[in-house]
């Protein structure tokens, strides 16, 4: 008031600039237009295109660049992002078995161990393995080689081939087997 303009005049510009804002903002979920050229495009693009069906061609592209002062990749991305509808990113998959659906949510799915579990796991193995090695130390030498050779090596021996080893019969082999086996379980239950 004390400048001699009214309010109307005066306010009519930062009215609009905030409609415009509102309009982009609120266009799509996503911001279609973050740049002043992309905001320039916005506005004016869906009017150079009037009556034109289709994409722009290369020519008609650099046109408009020209008429708005933009680069031609704006005007290009530009008529990508307006012309495009938006994808709903998680829709919901129904629980029929024959469905075919597929949202591009599921395209980030992480299928790999949770470190926690692997981690877990790891340490479970570990112990596991130290709680043999112990058992097997207890074992006397022939049991222990017999044990490794028929359970722990590649390629296994035969109860016969060991039979030959040590001079005794396949049976007895058998028999410090059975009894290697018990001790060991035994061992891991008490560990």
């Amino acid at each position: 008031p004390n400048v001699g303009v009214r309010l109307v005049s005066f306010a009519v510009h930062w009215i609009r600039a905030e409609i415009h804002e509102f309009i982009i903002k609120n266009w799509r979920i996503v911001k279609i237009a973050t740049t002043k050229a992309q905001r320039k495009l916005f506005f004016k693009l869906r009017d150079a295109k009037k009556g034109h069906t289709g994409w722009l061609t290369r020519k008609e592209t650099e046109a408009i660049a020209e008429d708005f002062g933009v680069r031609t990749e704006d005007v290009s991305q530009m008529e990508g992002r307006m012309s495009s509808p938006d994808v709903n990113f998680d829709t919901s998959v129904s629980d029929d078995d024959d469905s075919t659906s597929w949202s591009p949510a599921q395209s980030f799915v992480d299928e790999s161990p949770i470190a926690e579990v692997v981690l877990e796991k790891e340490d479970w193995d570990t112990q596991q393995h130290e709680r043999l090695y112990s058992a097997i130390q207890t074992l006397d030498e022939r049991s222990r080689v017999v044990l490794m050779e028929r359970w722990l090596s590649e390629p296994k021996a035969t109860l016969q081939e060991l039979a030959t080893k040590f001079g005794v019969s396949a049976e007895r082999i058998r028999q410090l087997e059975s009894a290697a086996m018990e001790k060991i379980r035994g061992h891991l239950l008490v560990a």
